[in-house]
C-alpha cells in the first residue's frame, strides 16, 4: 500500500490482504492503525493520511518489489557495491607525536585526519608520497614535524 500523509510525504509499506482489510476498516471508522510487519511494528495514524492506494498483482508497483527468493541476488548486488566502494578507498599511513602509528583506510585523499588515539590533527606530507605498509602503499601523514601545505588560494596577507 502507498499512502500520502496530510503534509505531503508518501510512504509504501508492504501489507498482506488480512493487513489490508483490518487497514481499511480502520481507515473508515477513524480508527488508529497498528501492525507487524515482519519484526518491526507500523503505525499509521488515518487522520493523517490524505490518500492511500492499495496495490495489487497488476499493478506496476509489483515490479519495483523483490520476491524473498531474489535475496541472495539482492545480497549479490550489495557486495558488488561494497566492493566498488572499496576500490576507491585510499590507505593512510598516521604516525603520531603522541607514539600512535597504524594504517587506516579512507574514502577519499585529504591533507587533515585526526589520531584515533589523542584527537590530535595530523597532515598529509605530499612530499614524502606514499609509504610502503603490509596493506599496500599509503598516504603518509603526521604530527611529528613540520608538513609544508601547498596551498590552492594564495595566503592572506596580514595588513598595514
Amino acid at each position: 500500500m502507498t499512502y500520502t500523509l496530510n503534509s505531503g510525504i508518501k510512504g509504501t509499506v508492504p501489507l498482506s490482504p488480512d493487513q489490508i482489510k483490518i487497514w481499511m476498516e480502520c481507515y473508515k471508522n477513524d480508527v488508529k492503525f497498528v501492525t507487524e510487519i515482519g519484526q518491526e511494528f507500523f503505525g499509521l495514524n488515518p487522520e493523517l493520511v490524505a490518500d492511500f492506494k492499495v496495490h495489487n498483482k497488476y499493478s506496476s508497483y509489483q515490479e519495483t518489489i523483490l520476491p524473498i527468493s531474489q535475496a541472495q541476488h539482492s545480497n549479490l548486488n550489495q557486495q558488488q557495491l561494497s566492493s566498488a566502494y572499496k576500490k576507491s578507498e585510499l590507505l593512510i599511513k598516521v604516525e603520531c607525536k603522541c607514539g600512535a602509528s597504524y594504517v587506516t583506510h579512507s574514502p577519499l585523499k585529504r591533507t587533515k585526519w585526526f589520531c584515533n588515539e589523542c584527537n590530535e590533527i595530523v597532515f598529509l606530507d605530499m612530499k614524502k608520497g606514499l609509504v610502503d605498509t603490509p596493506k599496500g602503499p599509503a598516504h603518509y601523514m603526521t604530527n611529528k614535524y613540520f608538513v609544508e601545505r601547498d596551498s590552492v588560494t594564495p595566503a592572506k596577507e596580514h595588513g598595514n
